[in-house]
């Protein structure tokens, strides 16, 4: 990656060319978040807002929550890491959003180290200059605090690189770097359990390049990582009541009852919209059957790059027949190989999930975020048509593999150009709702903010972000469109909405909500002032409106 460069006196690291084009395209990858993040794009919701508030709290030291409000199975390491910027600068989205942006680049650091070690750096770099770019699929899952994914990865490349670094020799501190490996399981156990298969290939890799070593007091140290990593999930646990512990929550909501859609219509959704979706090949409306090559393509790279990963580790083994070779070939030679499949197989995996899920096929587009962790896997997908169309390229090979390498190419350049246009359209033209919308919630939240009311009813997408915006000075109790009581993440809230003598109601205009509530103030006869901000009404009854008591 570098080399050093003795300058008057002292030695300074110089970087390679490849290192250098990998540096600017991450630079750029970063500025260009940055800049929708100081625009609040993409647009802000309340899950996001619900984040935001447990980070305010374990600011002020209100709450140490473990899970996010309202569940018992997604941690919210991302609220603490926020909680110290909330704490100096007061709560605003850039400021929230600010973490998931270092742990973006940190990402890119790491997966362009891995990259390096396990390829070559030239490719290392255009793996690099895929990932700095983003339509809003893509950033939102890089961007937005809404749990897990952009911790988790990171955690995972560094796992990886311990990996390499023990069996190669890199690493002194051994023991140690094995605790830490147990830690970062353990913290992403609580963060997000979609990281499970990684963890599972990683663990095994791990296995792989220092069993006999786990034999000791390393073992001892990886198991006390993953449980001080894991600890906070496992202290509410202990305390959960009958059927509110994390694995009971999270199985009744990953197995809804109903018909199950057909196979055939769950790995379409997985393939043909998840995989692009989650590479950055489609707006985020859908993909057209242009763009959905990729998830056609995407099974045949996984079986292609096993494929070469195995080739790669028997040429490191030794000839076959040769156990005495074998036991004498360096570990270090073959740890590249085991880690590439570790990813191929990480990717395998998360597919399979996703697509035994039946919202694979009912919510395609809702849900492709859960395979954003298929990016880990990026360089070892891609390394296959990296070596056809580098071979062919030096001309080393037969006429076949010419046009297996000049097909490879021209799939490597699909994949940049068709990701480099989405990314240039969504940054052209597709944040102008985004800011429109964001700039509706924050005129709502100036006007309750000022003029009240300070407590109301509304939607649930309404009311945390309203919470978030105001700084708390408005509290909003949630309401279905029915308008019976709905999903209140924070039960403090809604008692105190429920306490008010006169509480309002803010209600999207034109709303299933708002007919429901006009209708029921006619009935009472009642006249209500009601002004419109932003989209919004707001509903400010003489005698409190709550139809459920």
């Amino acid at each position: 990656m570098s080399h050093p460069e003795q300058h008057r006196g002292r030695w300074r690291p110089r970087l390679d060319r490849p290192a250098l084009v990998a540096l600017l395209f991450g630079v750029a990858g970063v500025v260009y978040r940055l800049i929708l993040t100081l625009f609040t794009v993409p647009v802000s919701n309340s899950d996001e807002a619900t984040f935001g508030l447990a980070a305010l709290h374990i600011a002020q030291g209100r709450e140490r929550p473990i899970f996010l409000y309202g569940q018992h199975y997604m941690g919210v390491l991302e609220s603490y890491l926020a909680a110290p910027l909330i704490a100096v600068a007061g709560p605003s989205w850039p400021v929230l959003r600010l973490p998931m942006l270092v742990l973006y680049a940190v990402f890119l650091y790491l997966i362009h180290r891995l990259t390096r070690r396990l390829c070559t750096p030239w490719f290392a770099a255009f793996v690099v200059g895929l990932l700095a770019l983003g339509p809003e699929r893509v950033v939102r899952d890089q961007l937005t605090v809404v749990g897990g994914r952009p911790e988790v990865k990171p955690a995972v490349l560094l796992m990886l690189l311990i990996t390499v670094g023990l069996a190669v020799g890199t690493v002194h501190r051994r023991r140690l770097a094995i605790g830490l490996f147990g830690l970062l399981v353990g913290l992403s156990i609580w963060s997000d359990w979609l990281i499970l298969p990684y963890l599972a290939v990683a663990g095994l890799a791990l296995l792989w390049a220092v069993r006999r070593e786990l034999l000791g007091w390393s073992g001892l140290l990886l198991v006390a990582g993953a449980v001080v990593g894991v600890a906070p999930m496992i202290v509410d646990n202990l305390r959960a009541g009958p059927g509110e512990d994390s694995l009971s929550v999270f199985r009744e909501v990953s197995t809804k009852a109903g018909p199950q859609p057909p196979w055939s219509d769950r790995i379409r959704g997985g393939l043909l919209e998840g995989v692009p979706l989650a590479h950055g090949l489609c707006p985020v409306d859908g993909c057209g059957r242009w763009q959905q090559w990729f998830g056609v393509l995407y099974p045949v790279l996984l079986v292609a790059g096993a494929a070469l990963a195995v080739l790669a580790y028997r040429r490191a083994a030794g000839p076959p027949g040769g156990e005495r070779i074998a036991r004498a070939t360096p570990r270090a030679e073959r740890v590249g190989p085991v880690v590439q499949l570790a990813l191929i197989a990480g990717a395998a995996l998360t597919l399979l999930s996703y697509v035994r899920s039946p919202l694979a096929a009912t919510s395609p587009l809702d849900n492709a975020r859960y395979l954003s962790v298929l990016q880990l896997s990026l360089p070892a997908v891609l390394w296959p048509l990296w070596v056809a169309a580098l071979t062919a390229w030096r001309g080393t090979s037969s006429v076949l593999g010419r046009i297996t390498g000049a097909l490879s190419a021209a799939v490597l350049a699909a994949l940049t150009v068709t990701t480099l246009v989405i990314t240039v359209l969504f940054a052209a033209t597709g944040t102008a709702a985004s800011r429109t919308e964001e700039r509706q919630a924050r005129e709502l939240a100036a006007a309750l903010r000022a003029d009240g009311p300070h407590e109301v009813y509304g939607d649930y997408w309404t009311c945390n972000r309203l919470i978030f915006n105001t700084d708390e000075s408005v509290v909003c109790g949630v309401l279905d469109g029915d308008l019976s009581p709905g999903q209140n993440r924070y039960r403090p809230y809604w008692w105190q909405v429920g306490r008010a003598e006169r509480p309002g109601y803010v209600v999207e205009a034109g709303s299933p909500m708002d007919r429901r509530l006009r209708r029921l103030l006619a009935d009472r006869g009642d006249a209500t002032p009601v002004r419109e901000v932003g989209g919004y009404r707001v509903y400010h009854p003489e005698t409190p409106v709550r139809p459920w008591r």
